[in-house]
């Protein structure tokens, strides 16, 4: 539909381009639009613009395939009979950005509420693919309130080495250890690490990118099946048609982002994210979108509706296979459509597609159950966060779909205290002295040890870093004990395997309990409970908070100091303070400019 006449409502961008009030103005807002081919006649018959992020750069390398796919997406766009805009993101490279990417999703998002704010467009498709774009891209749907639809630039094929499926990222982890154990030499570290990204996409494991992707797939924001397609297959540009098709479908319909991101939906998403053993880092960002959203979501909803969802994603690094495989397997509907058969799904909740939950599902089913198990024979039983508390912190995180056998075995299993472990705290202060230290004899490091990293949230780091998922010193590598329990006030990869305690909020630099811990300190986790409690006396802990003074390094840029300034913890999200009291914003067309 094209015809003004034939529509019951007048499109955002004829406000700059066919304002019958302000003739002098809609001719300053169109001749631009003309001096690259643009004509007067589309930009004023009443045709949706849809803009397009770009998410994908040079800078941007597990988003760079949408500098192919964007041009499937005009094709949609324009054969639908809207007119497509494409216009930058803020790139975000989670492997290369220093001090951390994390940094930059809130950046990001500012950009994309002020572009989708401040410009002629009726709706979006918002790219994605590493970890920090889908959140953000979904966040500034949430508070402009546009018609958006997300396109994920999928996973990289599967990554093999020595007839080995390595996942990116999850296989780091591994041959690091390898590499200070002394059994791999520093070249054959990279040449195993790059083995394991063979083509275009992000991430293939079920790290950050993977889940946010599936995350949006199932908050109801994207198209049904999209999230997994490798960004390789024919199938990838095909979607990008139908994504920019479907994105002047939502224009006409005015099915919006708040129609969709419900608490239903939300709640969907924390059970698929248990189910595909999804990243740790999906508490904070499926949080911070809520804020936007202005959808209630605490703490207490990972724990009700999301720990008792056993996994039935085989795929690394909780399982064995990869996002290909994922994919072929049936992807996010046949963990959808498992999670629906046993009751723990809302069909009902509306999706980009038009349809529901339901409708979105009818017909699917699994193809490979070595790949996606049935919900009744699981490859494990409750793979939900374990939402804990006690004095150290408010509220943390721990992933227990990464909880190995052999962490079961050593930590969790001693009699009468099945899933209860005490440890003594070995404390460091940021990654920087974790690698000084952590082989220092002195130490006196053990099995019975657990790893404390402070100094690594929102406001300390800044931004919140990766670095909780600490390895043991080398000497007990090399003896065969090739984990220990971590706890930290950071976050870590999703590609980890690590069962750390992760978000530790309020974060030591803003008062929390880690910063008056100590070496030596025996801390008691007990999973029955929810509690997390270092055993020091009341007595003690209010001598040490009063000559507590947590430093921090300052700001090197003006947005860390901005930042720092108006961030909230992991716990709410790490959103801008405030930010998420504007909603809907794109409902008041912004002010002229002349």
């Amino acid at each position: 539909m094209t015809e003004t006449g034939k529509r019951q409502f007048r499109l955002r961008s004829q406000d700059w381009f066919d304002n019958l009030d302000h003739a002098d103005m809609a001719a300053l807002y169109l001749e631009r639009f003309t001096n690259y081919g643009l004509t007067l006649e589309e930009l004023r018959e009443g045709r949706p613009i849809i803009g397009i992020s770009q998410s994908g750069s040079d800078l941007a390398p597990c988003n760079r395939i949408h500098v192919d796919l964007v041009q499937r997406v005009k094709d949609g766009v324009r054969d639908a009979g809207g007119i497509p805009i494409e216009f930058p993101m803020h790139p975000i490279f989670e492997n290369c950005r220093r001090p951390t990417a994390a940094l930059d999703r809130n950046l990001a998002f500012l950009g994309l509420v002020e572009i989708l704010h401040g410009y002629p467009l009726d709706g979006v498709v918002l790219t994605t693919g590493c970890d920090k774009t889908t959140p953000a891209a979904l966040m500034a749907a949430a508070t402009t309130n546009l018609p958006a639809i997300i396109l994920s630039g999928g996973p990289m094929l599967d990554g093999w080495s020595n007839g080995e499926r390595v996942g990116s990222g999850t296989v780091l982890w591994r041959v690091r250890k390898e590499y200070a154990a002394g059994k791999i030499t520093r070249e054959t570290l990279i040449e195993r690490v790059a083995a394991s990204t063979p083509s275009a996409g992000h991430c293939n494991p079920m790290g950050t990118a993977l889940t946010m992707n599936s995350l949006a797939e199932a908050l109801g924001m994207s198209l049904t099946g999209s999230a997994t397609i490798p960004a390789p297959y024919k199938e990838r540009p095909q979607c990008a048609y139908q994504t920019g098709k479907r994105a002047v479908g939502l224009v006409e319909e005015q099915l919006k982002p708040l129609d969709v991101m419900t608490r239903a939906a939300f709640l969907n998403a924390i059970r698929v994210n248990a189910a595909i053993g999804g990243s740790p880092n999906a508490y904070p960002h499926l949080m911070a979108i809520a804020r936007h959203a202005g959808v209630e979501l605490t703490a207490a909803d990972w724990n009700e509706f999301g720990y008792h969802i056993p996994l039935l994603a085989n795929v690394q690094p909780a399982g064995e296979y990869l996002g290909e495989h994922f994919h072929r397997a049936g992807g996010i509907p046949a963990i959808m459509k498992d999670l629906a058969g046993a009751g723990h799904l809302d069909e009902d909740a509306k999706t980009v597609t038009g349809k529901s939950v339901g409708g979105n599902l009818q017909g699917l089913r699994p193809t490979d159950r070595q790949v996606i198990y049935a919900y009744d024979t699981p490859v494990r039983q409750k793979a939900g966060f374990k939402v804990l508390t006690g004095n150290l912190f408010d509220s943390a995180i721990m992933k227990t779909s990464a909880i190995s056998d052999h962490f079961r075995k050593t930590y969790l299993s001693d009699p009468g205290k099945t899933d209860v472990f005490e440890a003594r705290a070995v404390v460091f202060d940021g990654s920087e002295d974790y690698r000084s230290r952590i082989n220092d004899p002195a130490l006196n490091i053990d099995e019975r040890c657990i790893l404390v990293m402070r100094g690594a949230g929102p406001v300390a780091w800044p931004g919140s870093a990766e670095v909780v998922n600490m390895q043991p010193p080398d000497a007990l590598i090399k003896n065969g004990v090739d984990s220990l329990p971590t706890l930290g006030d950071g976050r870590q990869s999703g590609t980890s395997g690590s069962p750390s305690i992760l978000n530790a909020s309020p974060e030591a630099a803003e008062g929390g309990g880690l910063a008056w811990l100590k070496d030596g300190d025996v801390i008691r986790i007990d999973l029955n409970t929810g509690h997390c409690d270092a055993l020091v006396d009341e007595e003690e802990i209010a001598r040490r908070k009063q000559d507590l003074a947590y430093a921090v390094r300052g700001s090197e840029t003006p947005w860390q100091a901005m930042y720092r300034a108006s961030v909230t913890q992991l716990g709410d999200g790490a959103v801008i303070k405030g930010a998420d009291e504007f909603r809907n914003v794109t409902a008041r067309l912004p002010r002229h400019n002349h």
